[in-house]
């Protein structure tokens, strides 16, 4: 029996996760992505690692980005609760917010 990748552990992982969001069976999932469902299965335990062009198929498909499988152990920036803090400003308060952003970020170099 071949040693599982921990990169590939975490990466199966993450694609059970979101196929099960999807509420799709391994089956239906495998039908979509043009792969077996034994590879589906395989894959989620960490036995199989992933092609590049099964990976866009599988984003394509559960309409995710790339981040929410590569990179999911990341935490993430929770935007979309700072997006509804800022609706509730005026329109002078949205500018200033977004003037003291453009100055932090430039002052971080990114």
């Amino acid at each position: 029996m071949r040693e599982k990748k921990e990169i590939n552990i975490q990466i199966g992982e993450q694609v059970r996760v979101a196929r099960e969001q999807a509420k799709l069976t391994q089956e239906q999932f495998a039908e979509r992505i043009e792969v077996s469902p034994q590879y589906i299965s395989d894959l989620e335990r960490g036995i199989v690692g992933i092609s590049i062009s099964t990976l866009k198929r599988l984003f394509l498909t559960l309409g995710i980005s790339s981040d929410q499988i590569l990179f999911a152990n990341r935490p993430n920036n929770n935007v979309d609760a700072v997006a509804e803090k800022c609706k509730r400003l005026s329109p002078k308060q949205f500018s200033i917010l977004s003037d003291i952003i453009d100055k932090y970020i430039e002052a971080l170099d990114l």
